[in-house]
Parts: structure tokens; sequence; C-alpha cells
């Protein structure tokens, strides 16, 4: 890396990432290219968003044509892309209707807003979400956050929150009264260690908002968009949430955010009651375009429950050769090994053999890989996870 880069970041970008010394100037599939042509093989291309790998053609042609007729018109116009675009996400969810933004954080945001105005009149404006959830970094985002560590010097935080654990039915039950307006969950957690509910848990969710008169959010930032083997986590469990909000893959690159509302809460929100002057622009939703047409014809849900159905076979027998492995779990190709120690050390060692892997929640290694990664890429990926585990 070209000594230059960091110090001009040290110079003039705001310290708020954490950098590993790498610096990536082209990137195709599941492989990034530093600036001498050395290739890394990508285990969260695009922290989650690259689900069709980096840079494919179809969304790149997508891009290029749509960047020289029309890059961005404002929402007080009709664009024809964004009319589509919500046609085809209704299409493969529920019937409702879209809003558009430019990221997960946004996105959850915007059903923050609407669950707040759909309570306003019937006196619930409270919500309860889930420890060790992670839902973004605004205030809004980062008061339905249920991890204190991103709380601190941010506080007061935005009021009306109670957190509860994930996967307790019975603490969520406890925690709903008659003001609140709505329960917000992800399908599977990310950030917060790819934690996966207990069969039921879903189900009793829905018939707990149900009689309390309140909506079921679903955070699908992560899980969404085919990453799980369904187009979305809520899919895989059969549980229709009221809300739901996409971001990360939809875009397949370029920076896209949405929230679904099924058609009895979609037009809460009127004219004057929250936008977005990116949100949904021709050009991100040429791409959004592109990676449903990318997943729906080269089978990339197929492909996300193949991709599944191998990580749990290698993590089985990872797990057999070393003990330091407590649990493996996750859905398609979202997948998280948690270790009974630090994982930060086999993260290191997977760079260190050109494999770059996430390390989340302190102790589990994240798989948010493309559905195209080979098995020959899964090879490679193993041996350099067996090689860091092995330092253990």
């Amino acid at each position: 890396m070209s000594d230059s880069t960091p110090r001009l970041y040290e110079q003039f970008v705001i310290p708020s990432y954490g950098r590993l010394s790498l610096s990536f100037v082209r990137g195709e599939g599941s492989w990034l290219y530093d600036e001498q042509g050395t290739a890394y093989l990508d285990l969260y291309p695009g922290w989650g968003v690259n689900l069709v790998g980096h840079c494919h053609p179809r969304v790149v042609a997508a891009i290029r044509e749509q960047a020289g007729r029309l890059l961005h018109v404002p929402n007080n116009y009709y664009s024809p892309l964004q009319a589509t675009l919500a046609q085809r996400l209704v299409g493969l969810s529920y019937p409702g209707k879209v809003f558009f933004c430019n990221s997960g954080a946004e996105a959850n945001e915007a059903a923050l807003k609407l669950a707040r105005k759909w309570g306003a009149s019937r006196g619930k404006w409270r919500f309860v979400t889930m420890e060790n959830s992670f839902h973004g970094r605004t205030l809004g985002a980062l008061s339905a956050t249920g991890q204190a560590k991103y709380h601190q010097d941010f506080t007061p935080l935005v009021p009306g929150f109670t957190y509860v654990p994930f996967g307790d039915l019975a603490a969520a039950g406890a925690a709903v009264t008659e003001e609140t307006c709505a329960l917000l969950v992800e399908p599977i957690q990310g950030e917060g260690g790819v934690n996966v509910a207990p069969a039921g848990y879903f189900e009793g969710l829905r018939e707990l908002c149900d009689e309390a008169g309140c909506l079921l959010i679903f955070d699908e930032v992560q899980t969404g968009v085919g990453r799980t083997g369904a187009w979305f986590g809520w899919q895989r469990f059969g549980v229709q949430p009221d809300v739901m909000t996409l971001a990360k893959a939809l875009g397949g690159g370029v920076p896209i955010g949405a929230m679904v509302a099924a058609a009895h809460v979609a037009d809460v929100l009127q004219p004057g009651t929250h936008a977005s002057t990116y949100g949904g622009n021709p050009l991100v939703c040429a791409a959004a375009h592109a990676v449903l047409t990318v997943l729906e014809e080269e089978e990339g849900l197929e492909r996300a429950r193949a991709i599944e159905a191998q990580l749990r076979a290698r993590c089985a027998e990872l797990q057999s050769r070393y003990g330091v492995i407590r649990e493996y779990r996750g859905a398609g190709c979202m997948f998280g090994i948690e270790l009974d120690r630090p994982g930060q050390p086999v993260a290191q060692a997977c760079v260190d053999r050109h494999v770059l892997i996430n390390c989340t929640h302190e102790n589990v290694l994240r798989f948010l890989t493309s559905v195209f990664l080979s098995e020959a890429e899964l090879d490679q990926a193993f041996a350099a996870l067996a090689a860091g585990l092995a330092r253990l």
C-alpha cells in the first residue's frame, strides 16, 4: 500500500473507523485486489453489500447505461425505475408499498417514524427491541440498538425503547404494554453475533403483536434480498411482518435503503411527514433492478442454500478438529462460528493468508459471502480458517 494514502487519511479523514493496513483498487466476484495486484478472497464482500459479488457484470452494465441517461431526479416527480422497483419488491414480499432511502439506518428510521405516527392516535409510542441487536448509527436507530457499548457518549437517547433478550418470548410479552407501538427484531441478529432464534419464536412474536395491537417490524438489512436462501429472512420462518427494512444487498454496491410497509399501514406517512433527497433515484434503482434480475435468473437463492449446506458441513468438520469452536449457526450466506475466546487473532491469521473474514461480537467469525462463492474458494477459505484456529 502506498504510504501516501494513510497519511492523507490521518490528515483529512475523520477517524471514525478502525482500518486494516489494506488498500483495494479493484474487485471481481469474491475477490479484491490491492494496489500491487495481490488478490484477497473476500468472505464478507462490501460488509454484506455485494451479495452477487464485487462488480457483477450485469450490475455494472446497468449502472453504466443509466449513468449516461439520468443520474438523479428528486422525489417530487415520478420515476419509472422507482415505481417498477417498488412493484418488484412488493411482488416478492407482501401487498403494500415502499419508501426508498439510502441506507439501512435510514430505512430503520423510516420504520420507527411510521410506527410512531401510526401509534400517535392510539396512545402508542414505545418500542420493544432486542439485546445484542444492531439497527444503525443514527440517533433513532442507535436508540433501538440493544448494545450499551454503542450508546456510550451519545446519551440521552431517544426515549421509549425497552430491550429484552433475543429469543425470549416471555420477556418480550412482559415488555409489551398498551403504549407499545411496535416490536423491532432482526430475523437473524448480524452484528450481535449471528444469533438464530429458537423454533416458534417469530410465530409467538406475531401472535403477541396481534393481541397487543402493535406492529411487528423486521430489520432485514442483512438478511434481506436472498441472503438466507429466501428472498427475505421472514420467509424462512413463515411469519410476515407489518413492516420490513432493506439495504445492503439490494443495491449491489451503490447506496440504497427501502422500507416495505404492508397495505394496512402503507399510507401512514403522508406528504411532509418523511423524505429522502436521494432515496430511490434512477441510478440506484437501475442497480437494484439488476441485482434482483441476477438473483432470479442465475439461481441466486438456490446458490445461497447450497452454500449454507457447504458451510454447515465444513464447520462441523472444523469443530471436530478444534475444541475452541462452541457453535456454528446461520442461514444461507449468513453464517457465524462462535469461539470460546476472542476471534480477532483468527481473522488476522486469515488476512495473512489473503482471506478476509469479519469478527463480530468479540468471538464470532462472521460470513456474509456472495451467492457465487465456489467450492474451490470455500476450500481456500477453510484452509485459512484451519490455520488460524491451529494457532489457538
